[in-house]
């Protein structure tokens, strides 16, 4: 595709958008005190910065409820920060915040925390109209906590001119790697190997595509199996050895992963929806006009899972304008005008009709299918500590610095641990 379509221009925005995060600097403390009627959504990322989206949906809401207007707090763009300046409010007690965009990994701590209510009570008016990754990502203990906003999806990256269709499963992928390093001499597979929370995302996608998971529906009990995690984490390293997986896999993060594959060096990569504009717009990449993107590879031929990524909204404990946080965190979720807002500034939107807007677009019907089956970190409330033991653990072994198996006996007793206290 030479020609840069929907999901082009709007995932080229993404790029941007990422880029700017990096530079941006501090911004603003949370304001002591909210006008009357006024209620405060205090979230991060590029697009709470003026001229972003969060904005554009603040607009559009205070034109409809001009009597409880939404005033955007905006947090730093990196989570850590984010994170870090709501957390020294409700730690506090403070009702300086009403809305809370949390990153879709924090439902847990901040459910445990008592920092959030529960929205349970508004769950008919989402169901249905909202993607169920994103819906899984706002749950903690088998009940709502937050309403998705946007979302995010792992997908696969191939070369059209090198292989006639996107492989299903690793067993075609790696064929496939080995027989066009014969041929054109260039490496296979491109991820995020190295040792950051990328890789376990990456991992994950494998385990999760081999049938297992870390705990069950509601996370009351852990369902990490040895055997399986053994299994995964030894394709990988095999995968690397082999040279299925490109050399520099386990140093890569997307960035790296973006320029192999644009570059004309990997054949096939694992990555964000973002780096599809970067390679349409760049006529000197050998991947230009010959990308396409498939759900991510399989053990068993069925279509992968993705992990998914992106900012919930929930109510917080302290705020005392709950039920018009309510409503606003609601009909953001599921307006069509607040979720074009977000499709328009390159952010993959939760709202699953708004997708048929996009009918004639072979990317974003792509993500459409891909999403309908993503799955969501666990929203644990030690899931710093949980990323960073698989990091300690079956990164090492992956890496063959240890055994898979010991590795994985040892992420089983980690993650018992969690449930244990």
């Amino acid at each position: 595709m030479k020609q840069q379509n929907t999901a082009g221009r709007l995932l080229a925005a993404a790029a941007v958008a990422t880029a700017v995060s990096v530079v941006a600097g501090c911004t603003p403390a949370p304001a002591d005190n909210a006008e009357e009627g006024e209620i405060v959504w205090a979230i991060g990322g590029p697009r709470s910065q003026p001229g972003g989206a969060h904005l554009s949906i603040a607009e559009l809401w205070n034109e409809e409820n001009p009597d409880t207007p939404v005033r955007v707090e905006a947090l730093p763009e990196a989570a850590d920060g984010a994170r870090e300046q709501q957390a020294l409010v409700l730690q506090a007690g403070g009702s300086e915040f009403d809305v809370l965009g949390l990153d879709v990994i924090w439902t847990g701590e901040y459910v445990e925390n008592d920092w959030i209510v529960s929205l349970e009570d508004v769950r008919a008016d989402l169901e249905g109209v909202t993607l169920p990754g994103p819906m899984e990502s706002s749950s903690w203990g088998g009940e709502l906590w937050a309403a998705p906003l946007n979302t995010n999806a792992g997908i696969l990256y191939y070369r059209t001119d090198l292989v006639d269709e996107a492989p299903r499963t690793w067993t075609e992928l790696c064929a496939a790697a080995e027989s066009i390093a014969a041929e054109e001499g260039m490496d296979g597979f491109i991820g995020q190997g190295a040792r950051y929370e990328g890789f376990v995302v990456n991992w994950l996608e494998l385990f999760w595509s081999a049938g297992g998971d870390l705990y069950n529906s509601d996370q009351s009990e852990v369902v990490f199996d040895v055997d399986l995690a053994t299994e995964v984490t030894e394709f990988i390293a095999e995968s690397v050895d082999d040279g299925c997986f490109a050399p520099g896999y386990n140093t890569a993060m997307e960035e790296e992963s973006r320029i192999a594959f644009q570059s004309g060096d990997a054949a096939f990569m694992r990555n964000w929806p973002g780096p599809y504009a970067l390679i349409a717009d760049d006529s000197e990449s050998p991947a230009n006009g010959v990308t396409g993107v498939a759900p991510l590879p399989s053990f068993t031929g069925e279509p992968g899972v993705s992990a998914i990524g992106g900012f919930n909204n929930a109510v917080s404990a302290f705020s005392e304008r709950q039920d018009i946080a309510k409503d606003f965190v609601v009909w953001a979720a599921t307006s069509v005008e607040v979720q074009t807002i977000l499709a328009e500034d390159a952010v993959l939107p939760v709202h699953v009709p708004l997708y048929d807007e996009f009918a004639d677009d072979p990317v974003m019907q792509q993500l459409g299918e891909i999403l309908q089956d993503a799955k969501p970190r666990p929203a644990a409330p030690q899931w710093a500590e949980i990323s960073l033991e698989m990091q300690r653990t079956l990164f090492e072994a992956a890496n063959g610095q240890m055994s898979a198996r010991d590795a994985a006996e040892q992420m089983r007793t980690f993650l018992e641990g969690t449930l244990n206290g």
